[in-house]
This record gives structure tokens, C-alpha cells and sequence, in this order.
């Protein structure tokens, strides 16, 4: 971790950040990774809305606290915006409003702020002041429905498609078209950012295979949700697991060669209705080594077959050591201007 001052393409982008949970922080480490110099507005009496391995997502920012019930310290959050670029709050819809800090009055001072919003149900609708969370909201948009084994219940998938991809990333993307069309307008704007429409958006492509009649609402019986016999995941002899991503001809065909199976003796993979003979068939080859060993084998073919990692044993991994990848490094990268992460998490 660089104790270099801040650099990347966000150099001298200024940013507000309302102390907040789950994506909004995650969006503002996204910024911060990328060279923004972010504030990160805190609760004057210590208190925190999260546990402290929620921390880990606070690295790269200056820290400050401010008891925003006082007028005094409204007044200096309002300041603050007066010189900033861009302002990220997490409140539920109207909190801001109340405290004295809303958009209009931010904006008011200063009209080239982009006053950023993250909600997990977006500042208006009929469940806009409800509690929720990633489940929820992967819930209520189809997204959760899609995920899990055939015949068992929907699986959430931790936190990463809600919070962090549907909530998080596109409040990022929100806050740079924003600041993209202020170089010509020379105005800010509100960005209304939510859990439910991000993650809607993800769905795109899952949406067009049903209008197409190339997704069953059937969990696991699917192209991309494990259904389908090569792309989805053998338990091998020592318990672990592998990841077969077979799609394309020549990857089955590797992966064929790899099992020593006689695509000749084998149904079409082409008919669902094959699948479940298929699955059996590289299920019973899978169990015969260890998922090291098949890593091994698989190794430098076409075969798209990876180990399941953990996230410890992927910190070790070849090429991840070799990139020097992983969740502590700053994603994208690029050539002029690179990124040097500073200021890590105060949890460690």
C-alpha cells in the first residue's frame, strides 16, 4: 500500500462522503482507488452504523466527524460541499432533506456539485421508505429467483450482485457521466442511484434469452446457472471443487479429451434433455482426483476447467501473485495515468 499522495485518472476530483453502509462506502473506495481525494464525513460521537470489518472498505480516505444534528455542524458539511466535486450520501430518501443537507440546498451553494444518491429502492416508489437490504432487493427485481441449485430455494449471492454491482459500480458510473456532462454544462446534477435498477440493468441479457425462449424460470436447468453440464461445478475426490466452462465447441472438445470421453459415445450436447446423462458421466470422472490434481491437468488446455478457491487460497494463486491482483489492488489499470493506493483501512 503507496503512502504516495493520491494519483490515477481522478487526481483532484474532490469528494464528499457521508458516513454510510454497504455500497455507498464501496463506490466512494472505488473513487478514492482511482485518485479522488474523498472526505469521509463521520458521526461526531464515535458511533458506527457497521461492524468494524466493514472498515476494510474505508482506505484511501481523509476522515473527519461532524454531529450533523447541530447547526454548527451542518454548517461546516455544507461548507465542505461549497468546495467539492462531487457529494455521496446513503440516508434513506428525505434524511438529508431533514438535516439541512439536501440536494437543493447543496446545490444552491454550489451549482457544479454532483450531489450523489445510493438507496436500495431509489428516492421514490411505494416501497422507497422501506428497510432492505441486498437480498431484498435481488429479491423484488427477479435477480434472486435465477440463483441456486435445480429444486432447492434461491441462494444470495453474498453481497457482490446487489451492493457492490448493481448499487455501488453504477453509483461510480452515475458520478462520471455526471462529471462528464459538467465539463460542458458547467452544472451539477442529482444522481439517483438505487440497488433495484442497477441490478435490473444486470439483467439485460437474462431478460432477451427469456423473450427469446433460451431461459426457463427453473432454477439449474439453464445455460449459465449450472444446468447445463459444461459450465458448472464437480465435486472431486477430496471434496473440493472445479469450475467447467466448456461453452464453445473447441473448449467441450477439450474438456472431452481432458476426461478421456468418446464424444462419439456420448448424446448430444445440444438437447437439455441430454444434460442430465452428461452431467453423470463428467460427475464420476471429476471424482477420480483431487481438485489439485485436475487443476493440474486441466492446466494450459483449452478446456475453460479452474479450481474452486477460496478467497485465502486465490491470494496465493500464480497468477493473481503475478499481477499483483487481488481485493487490496485498484481495478481498472492504466497506462498514463496509474493508480498508487494510499491512506489503507483503519481495520487493518
Amino acid at each position: 500500500m503507496s503512502t504516495d499522495p493520491a494519483t490515477g485518472p481522478l487526481h483532484g476530483l474532490r469528494v464528499v462522503e457521508l458516513a454510510a453502509i454497504g455500497p455507498a462506502p464501496f463506490a466512494c473506495m472505488v473513487l478514492a482507488d482511482l485518485g479522488a481525494d474523498v472526505l469521509r464525513v463521520e458521526r461526531a460521537d464515535g458511533r458506527r452504523p457497521f461492524a468494524d470489518w466493514h472498515r476494510v472498505l474505508d482506505r484511501g480516505r481523509r476522515v473527519t466527524a461532524l454531529d450533523l444534528k447541530d447547526p454548527a455542524g451542518v454548517a461546516e458539511l455544507l461548507r465542505l460541499a461549497e468546495g467539492a466535486d462531487v457529494l455521496v450520501e446513503g440516508f434513506r430518501p428525505g434524511v438529508a432533506e431533514r438535516l439541512g443537507i439536501g440536494p437543493d440546498v447543496c446545490l444552491e451553494r454550489n451549482p457544479r456539485l454532483v450531489y450523489a444518491r445510493m438507496t436500495g429502492w431509489g428516492q421514490e416508489g411505494p416501497l422507497a421508505h422501506t428497510p432492505g437490504h441486498d437480498i431484498n432487493y435481488l429479491a423484488l427485481t427477479g435477480a434472486l429467483h435465477a440463483i441456486g441449485e435445480g429444486g432447492g430455494p434461491p441462494v444470495p449471492p453474498v453481497n457482490l450482485l446487489g451492493d457492490f454491482g448493481g448499487g455501488g459500480m453504477f453509483l461510480v458510473a452515475g458520478v462520471l457521466a455526471a462529471l462528464y456532462e459538467r465539463q460542458g454544462s458547467g452544472r451539477g446534477q442529482v444522481v439517483d442511484a438505487a440497488i433495484v435498477d442497477g441490478t435490473g440493468a444486470l439483467l439485460g441479457m437474462l431478460v432477451g434469452m427469456a423473450a427469446a425462449g433460451r431461459w426457463r424460470h427453473e432454477r439449474g436447468a439453464n445455460l449459465l446457472d449450472g444446468g447445463a453440464p459444461f459450465y458448472t461445478c464437480y465435486a472431486c475426490e477430496d471434496g473440493r471443487y472445479v469450475a467447467v466452462g466448456a461453452l464453445e465447441d473447441r473448449f467441450y472438445a477439450a474438456l472431452l479429451a481432458g476426461l478421456e470421453l468418446d464424444a462419439r459415445r456420448l448424446p448430444d450436447r445440444g438437447d437439455p434433455a441430454n444434460w442430465p446423462a452428461l452431467r453423470r458421466s463428467f460427475a464420476d470422472r471429476f471424482l477420480g482426483r483431487d481438485r489439485d490434481a485436475w487443476a493440474r491437468h486441466f492446466a494450459h488446455t483449452e478446456a475453460c476447467v479452474t479450481p474452486v478457491l477460496t478467497v485465502d487460497e486465490a491470494a496465493g494463486h500464480p497468477h493473481h501473485r503475478a499481477r499483483g491482483s487481488g481485493p487490496a489492488t485498484s481495478a481498472p489499470r492504466f497506462s498514463r495515468t496509474p493508480v498508487a493506493l494510499h491512506r489503507p483501512p483503519s481495520c487493518c
